[in-house]
């Protein structure tokens, strides 16, 4: 299964290859994501350790993924073509309830063709039970010049600035089609 980024946030058209998104099955396990997309190199490199959970990743150039139950309880998974990683379990929207959780996550930066290339394992045990809805994102640029893109954008003229958490414009997404035993799924939510 692949999805493709090819607007802003506010449903413009983006300039350059759109971010590809992934989705294969591991194990009946993970879920195997792999992210295709140009490199901008601004901002900077976050000052942490590849392979390593970084807080406030969001700041940085970043592609986001959101998984989203019904009942509001959703997964976001963070990746920068550094190497570092974020991953947040949330209970509604903004209400972190547990965050820098342990993923395994690998990328390559490739300067010649400035684009870049990462795979992660989302362990099934992150989802939340009956995941439906999904929405990704592709952050990069500094200050007045950063650029926040979407899967499922906005409409123009709606809103006057970026939020990631509008839960309303998700769209369907069948895990179902992808993994077929989904007997790990939301393990990980049972105990919180």
């Amino acid at each position: 299964m692949e999805y493709f980024i090819d607007t802003e946030w506010d449903s413009k058209p983006i300039s350059h290859l759109p971010t590809k998104i992934s989705f294969t099955n591991l194990n009946n396990k993970f879920l195997l994501v792999a992210i295709s997309a140009h490199f901008f190199n601004n901002p900077l490199a976050p000052n942490g350790r590849p392979g390593s959970p970084f807080p406030k990743l969001y700041d940085y150039e970043v592609v986001e993924i959101f998984f989203l139950a019904e009942n509001k309880k959703y997964l976001e998974v963070e990746v920068s073509p550094h190497g570092q990683h974020l991953v947040l379990l949330l209970n509604g929207s903004r209400n972190i309830i547990k965050e820098e959780l342990p993923l395994n996550y690998t990328s390559s930066i490739h300067y010649e063709s400035m684009s870049w290339k990462g795979q992660v394992e989302i362990p099934l045990a992150y989802m939340p039970p009956d995941v439906s809805l999904i929405n990704a994102y592709a952050i990069h640029g500094s200050g007045e010049k950063r650029v926040y893109e979407a899967l499922y954008s906005v409409p123009q003229g709606v809103y006057d600035y970026p939020d990631f958490h509008r839960l309303e414009y998700f769209k369907k997404f069948s895990l179902a089609d992808i993994v077929h035993d989904t007997s790990e799924l939301g393990k990980y939510w049972e105990n919180l």
